[in-house]
């Protein structure tokens, strides 16, 4: 399969190196100020680039009519915007804010789980999610489709950063140093904590997931999520 790299940072590079392990070819990078190689010759696009690029960066590609994989958050305010764009071109797109097996399992429990608590109501649920120092969008696009699975399930009417209130389901945001992403989910009552966590010790998870999604999407046509790509649907 002809991979095009459209963003070429550290996920770019760590995508490049499993996909070239996988027996894929790298045909194309980008990233800002940077070009190399034939975009129209890409089997495939996977981009992971920062939320102001990425709306150029798919439409750049769906334009072309090739497939594309989106892994970047931030951005998701035109997500309907992309979405159409993908019908009206006959696309192929799937965007998720984590590629992660892992991290789609764990949203697949942590839906199951929002629902059995459902109604408990001794019981309060909130969300922390830690990442490296040089993520720009806070919270994660991890985090808010785990609340997003909770409000489905749940008498909170939204969430929010850092809330207060107890109809409002609270996000926590810590930046560290070299965390490649910590996500727990938990619910707390007076005489006990029930708690959900998923730890990503390398980046190796997310570019295996990216990769495993350029596979599922080539010669595919249509919006798909993680969930199709796993059968978890």
């Amino acid at each position: 399969m002809k991979i095009a790299l459209l963003g070429y940072g550290k996920m770019g590079k760590v995508i490049e190196k499993l996909a070239l392990q996988k027996g894929h070819i790298i045909v194309y990078k980008s990233a800002e100020n940077f070009e190399e190689g034939d975009f129209s010759s890409a089997d495939v696009a996977i981009e992971f680039s920062a939320p102001e690029a990425a709306v150029s960066n798919i439409s750049k590609a769906l334009n072309a009519n090739i497939p594309v994989v989106s892994g970047t958050t931030g951005w998701l305010d035109k997500y309907a915007e992309m979405v159409k764009l993908c019908e009206s071109r006959n696309g192929s797109f799937i965007t998720a804010s984590n590629f992660s097996v892992g991290v789609n399992l764990f949203f697949s429990i942590n839906e199951y789980a929002a629902k059995l608590m459902a109604e408990w109501n001794e019981y309060d649920v909130s969300i922390e999610e830690i990442h490296h120092t040089e993520k720009k969008d806070a919270p994660s696009g991890t985090a808010i489709s785990l609340a997003e699975d909770i409000l489905k399930n749940s008498k909170k009417s939204n969430w929010q950063l850092d809330a207060t209130e107890k109809d409002t389901l609270k996000i926590s945001a810590k930046r560290e140093e070299d965390v490649k992403g910590t996500h727990e989910v938990a619910y707390h009552s007076a005489i006990d904590s029930i708690s959900l966590k998923h730890v990503a010790h390398s980046r190796e998870g997310f570019a295996k997931g990216a990769i495993l999604a350029a596979e599922f999407l080539k010669d595919k046509k249509g919006n798909f999520t993680m969930k199709d790509v796993l059968g978890l649907s």
